[in-house]
């Protein structure tokens, strides 16, 4: 999932920075550094977007972006027309905004596009060219012994969002990502992951469908977050909800590969297979979103629980283990992550 952000923009040196390594990184001769990615985040505390800046001195600056919402899950950003699009929990509707990369910090945004209020629980969003997914992880039959969940399939023209269909399966639902035209979906409250394959072509109208392929992945307690790119899949654990320093994140390589390894109902080994970043060092208790840039080998993740929550990132994966982050910004409730270069 590499995204890439052209705009020109030059980040300030006064403007106060966050990263808790990187405090005192300005350049030496005063000049301003060029911006060399960004990072969206959402919260479930206030709603607003956050925007995290990363200049080419190592420098992170943050900005606050007022939205509509007053709790949010599911973030994705669109480079090509600078707009930011987000799931509210509030408002039980998708959202987006315009010029997300060069608002001010503190001004509300303006809205673009709202879709009709038709979420009940949202956690995530995945887009595939003008489809864009949400994973609602509401109880579908009201029936709490049964495991189900949602997925509200919207597409989008210009400023309108129009609903799709719905597609309901047979377990809870959480993190999504789409590989191609495939659509892997965390199993929550499970260490499983599942595929449905070629899935906005093949899931046209409102039905309950099953997974084309449902894997465990050795290690993992609960599964929330997941993110692709360049081969690389990135799977949080959250661990038991109620600790706020038991969590982690695996990364697999030439993931499709040991995917297609497994059969149906099989389990991915961690040795051979994963590497495991765990550890008081890693202030992971809750990550309940995840994504990745391959090209630096860097995982982004939204942490809910440890220190009332944080937007981490850590480029120093090695073998694993208990790895300290290279960004530790602090976001009361942050809910889900977005990367773009």
């Amino acid at each position: 999932m590499k995204k890439y952000n052209f705009l020109t923009l030059m980040v300030f040196a006064t403007l106060a920075l966050v990263s808790c390594s990187n405090d005192d990184n300005g350049d030496d001769d005063g000049q301003t550094a060029n911006l060399e990615s960004q990072v969206y985040a959402t919260s479930n505390t206030d709603g607003n977007v956050r925007r995290y800046d990363n200049d080419d001195s190592g420098n992170t600056t943050t900005t606050t972006l007022i939205t509509l919402s007053s709790d949010s899950e599911g973030i994705y950003y669109d480079e090509s027309s600078d707009q930011v699009t987000q799931a509210s929990r509030s408002l039980l509707q998708l959202n987006t905004y315009a010029d997300a990369s060069i608002t001010p910090d503190g001004v509300t945004i303006e809205v673009t596009a709202s879709s009709s209020i038709d979420l009940v629980s949202p956690r995530d969003i995945a887009v595939n060219g003008n489809i864009y997914v949400v994973a609602d992880n509401a109880d579908v039959d009201g029936d709490p012994n049964t495991a189900d969940g949602r997925f509200f399939v919207y597409t989008k023209s210009g400023s309108n969002f129009t609903l799709r269909n719905t597609v309901t399966v047979d377990f809870a639902v959480w993190g999504i990502e789409f590989v191609g035209n495939d659509l892997y979906a965390v199993v929550d409250k499970t260490s499983d992951i599942a595929v449905f394959t070629n899935f906005t072509a093949t899931n046209t109208t409102d039905a309950t469908v099953a997974a084309s392929k449902r894997i465990t992945i050795e290690g993992i307690v609960r599964t929330h977050g997941i993110a692709f790119d360049g081969g690389t899949m990135i799977l949080t654990d959250v661990g038991e909800a109620s600790s706020d320093i038991d969590g982690a994140f695996h990364v697999i390589t030439d993931f499709e590969t040991k995917f297609n390894a497994v059969a149906d109902g099989g389990t991915m080994a961690l040795a051979g297979n994963q590497t495991r970043v765990s550890g008081a060092l890693t202030l992971l208790g809750n990550p309940v979103s995840a994504d990745f840039d391959s090209t630096t080998n860097t995982v982004y993740i939204a942490e809910r629980a440890n220190g009332g929550g944080r937007v981490l990132s850590y480029t120093d994966i090695g073998t694993g283990g208990n790895v300290g982050p290279t960004l530790n910004a602090t976001l009361s409730g942050a809910s889900s992550v977005y990367f773009t270069r």
